[in-house]
């Protein structure tokens, strides 16, 4: 099977990080002004020399989204499954040596938080678990598939790296995206985050939206974890690997989300602090680069922030969320991946957007028909 891995390989994290220190504001413009991107604009587009020239690029990120997507917010919202989880990662809260209480949804306990989150008017769910391949397994998956298709136009999933046969299940049992995240394309240090669990298999993961392209899917989400490491190179190799996908699987429709480190349960500080003028920077960057990219904005960010954002660039934003199995009826103080900032209601976010001159959308009625 045909991999990014070779595509990665002709990379070097130091030698881009070199290109990105070392691009001038003219070379900036210069990409600002050519009609089609490619991915050495977006390195130059991210660089801090691209940091004083942040307003109009906001401006050129406005408008192009506006063509793109009109002036519209689709809503979603997160349903955990789990916090159980076989992989010990140093800056999350499921990890495996973190002694806390671990919870998996049964058939009545997911219902009842899939009526709560239809009550607040939600019909694109995220299903997000911990990796505990044993006890929430394709088979767990499918069945909460089965359960809660009736109920939802939309079903995404966030778990651990399958199997090409358990992503094409998956795309049979109608779920429209799966998201996988890196983490960190920092090779060398991968392992330090992840010291143990099939997670610490760094060529495993990283040929996972492969598998999921090969599967069919709708469409893929990539991103990084903004805080493990230098969030410009890693963010380089993450379009990198967005424009291999798109190239090589062009049927499919793609998405990044930007997680910055949040507090939570026995986790490592961030390793690079990431200011709110680089997460602005960098979503202008990406859909400058890439004018079909939708991109996602979740309840990690700040109200402050995500207040701001609409308007430049973003496409979805998650509302109300919850990040522990249980979190919205069942369980609400099972211990929670990691502590949300925006604790807002749905219908105040959706009440925001449309002060900001947007529509907020419930329904994919392309989805539904």
């Amino acid at each position: 099977m045909q991999s990014f891995q070779d595509t990665f390989d002709t990379y070097n994290w130091a030698t881009i990080s070199a290109r990105i220190e070392a691009t001038t504001i003219e070379e900036v413009r210069h990409s600002l002004s050519k009609p089609k991107k490619t991915i050495d604009d977006f390195l130059r587009l991210v660089a801090p020399a691209a940091q004083a020239l942040l307003e109009p690029m906001a401006q050129l990120s406005q408008r192009l989204t506006q063509k793109r997507f009109g002036k519209t917010i689709q809503l979603y919202a997160p349903l955990y499954l789990s916090n159980e989880c076989q992989n010990i990662c140093t800056y999350c809260g499921f990890s495996l040596d973190n002694p806390i209480k671990r919870k998996t949804l049964n058939n009545l306990e997911l219902l009842q938080e899939a009526m709560a989150l239809k009550s607040m008017g939600v019909h694109h769910i995220l299903l997000v678990s911990g990796e505990a391949n044993n006890t929430v397994g394709i088979d767990y998956f499918l069945n909460a598939i089965r359960l809660l298709k009736p109920h939802f136009v939309h079903i995404s999933v966030e778990v651990q790296p399958l199997s090409i046969e358990a992503y094409t299940l998956l795309h049979e049992a109608g779920v429209h995206s799966i998201l996988v995240y890196q983490e960190t394309y920092h090779r060398e240090v991968y392992k330090q985050y992840h010291p143990k669990g099939k997670k610490s298999n760094f060529p495993y993961r990283l040929a996972t939206p492969d598998r999921i392209g090969t599967a069919g899917l709708h469409k893929i989400g990539l991103g990084v974890l903004l805080g493990l490491e230098d969030w410009r190179v890693d963010s380089f190799f993450n379009a990198l690997h967005i424009d291999y996908l798109q190239k090589t699987y062009w049927q499919t429709k793609y998405s990044v989300s930007f997680p910055r480190l949040r507090p939570a349960e026995g986790i490592i500080e961030p390793n690079f602090i990431m200011e709110d003028k680089h997460l602005l920077q960098l979503i202008c960057a990406y859909r400058i680069w890439n004018e079909d990219l939708e991109i996602s904005i979740s309840t990690r960010e700040s109200e402050q922030f995500r207040n701001h954002i609409i308007p430049v660039g973003v496409t979805s934003m998650s509302a109300a969320s919850k990040t522990n199995p249980g979190g919205y009826v069942v369980d609400p103080a099972s211990l929670e991946q990691f502590e949300t900032s925006d604790e807002r209601s749905m219908e105040s976010i959706k009440s925001l957007i449309r002060q900001a001159g947007y529509e907020p959308v419930m329904k994919d009625w392309d989805v539904a028909f």
